[in-house]
């Protein structure tokens, strides 16, 4: 475990990660699940908080270990054990959502106890990878053992939120701090003390790869919700408007997604790998949130939600606007480059978005308002498809 080259050709994500991938398809999905069951039980407040504090931890835990595997993958059987207790601590995180989800909707005390659990089985196990690194690696062992320190003290912080008797604002409150301290871990790991040789293509593909997971909550997340509405009242407009609304806007997520040249600008400029890596939490908190939407509508077809035709379409649009916004803030961090282009789709998007709004508060039919929705981000794509994709190889051979 000396570390990977960076610059070694034709780095690709193993069968090993993509294995690792697939618990976080669950872990993704209860979030979302429990995230649309609130909503639709009208417990806004109470479901976007506990959706952003978990999908927070699984992006988390999923980020460590990827970036620790781009630098030190050997493959062999010490770390493909090691990658399998991870796993179940994702399994075990995933478990522990509904209770925590619940708790935070009572509102009297936290029940974290398993998310915690599998959570820091998760932190633990990528301990263990650290210190081997430390010792196979004397050359890094200065940023290999900063890792081990901050991960394996905030370990102990969470697990002390867990037995404190404090309320619900209070202990959120210390996951905060917790969480800042967790964030600014690699930060001192890869700027002070000599960093770690990751691999600028391989984790953009593994970005990419995550990006693919997470909307394909949206696609699962719609045939399941469709599923039961089909077998409750049969084949109606609705449906079949709601089928294509949640696949075309998955689609479209997936192609505005990919315009953005993250691999040529990480090779290029390193430095902005934190980012790349943190900016993709809400990123893909998004997308995930707009699988619960499109779980939410299915609800309200039903007649199984208490929200109305306007606060259903929101919860699609809100997070499809949030998704899209981020793509761009993401090209402009990652390429220092404001495009007036991207300002006139970001605007384009922003009136079809308001417009499906407003369609639903007339009374437009809530499917046929989606429809309208996913035509969002079809306006990015058609922008960069006509012209502006010369605009990204310009930007591309500025960084260059």
């Amino acid at each position: 475990m000396r570390g990977r080259d960076p610059h070694e050709r034709h780095r690709v994500a193993t069968p090993l990660e993509l294995l690792f991938d697939l618990t976080f398809v669950v872990a993704f999905g209860v979030a979302a699940s429990e995230l649309s069951h609130m909503l639709a039980a009208g417990h806004v407040g109470a479901g976007i908080t506990g959706f952003v504090f978990s999908t927070f931890a699984i992006c988390l835990a999923w980020i460590n270990f990827t970036w620790f595997a781009s630098a030190y993958d050997t493959d062999d059987w010490v770390f493909r054990l090691m990658t399998m207790v991870e796993m179940v601590g994702v399994l075990v995180l995933a478990l522990g959502l509904p209770a925590f989800y619940a708790s935070i909707e009572h509102g009297h005390h936290v029940d974290n106890a398993v998310l915690v659990a599998g959570y820091v089985v998760m932190r633990i196990a990528l301990v263990g990878q650290w210190l081997r690194a430390a010792k196979q690696d004397p050359a890094r062992r200065a940023a290999a053992m900063t890792y081990v320190w901050i991960v394996a003290v905030v370990q102990v912080g969470w697990v002390g939120t867990v037995f404190l008797p404090t309320s619900v604002p209070v202990t959120l409150g210390a996951w905060v701090l917790l969480a800042l301290i967790e964030l600014g871990g690699p930060m001192i790991a890869e700027t002070k003390c000599g960093g770690t040789p990751w691999h600028a293509h391989h984790i953009a593909e593994r970005y990419g790869l995550l990006a693919i997971i997470a909307l394909g909550e949206g696609v699962v997340g719609t045939v399941a919700s469709l599923s039961a509405v089909v077998g409750e009242h049969g084949w109606s407009w609705d449906a079949v408007l709601l089928a294509i609304a949640g696949t075309a806007l998955t689609f479209g997520m997936w192609w505005v997604y990919f315009m953005v040249p993250s691999a040529d600008a990480l090779h290029a400029h390193r430095e902005r790998g934190f980012w790349f890596g943190y900016l993709h939490m809400p990123v893909y908190g998004a997308i995930v949130a707009t699988g619960a939407g499109l779980h939410t509508a299915a609800y309200y077809i039903q007649h199984h939600s208490a929200l109305g035709s306007v606060a259903t379409v929101l919860s699609v649009v809100i997070p499809v606007g949030i998704y899209i916004a981020l793509v761009y803030v993401l090209y402009t961090l990652m390429l220092r480059s404001v495009d007036a282009l991207h300002l006139l789709l970001v605007v384009l998007t922003a009136v079809v978005l308001i417009a499906t709004v407003v369609l639903a508060a007339v009374g437009v039919p809530m499917a046929l308002c989606l429809l309208v929705a996913s035509v969002a981000p079809m306006v990015s794509v058609a922008g960069f498809e006509i012209i502006g994709h010369r605009h990204v190889a310009a930007a591309v051979a500025r960084q260059t």
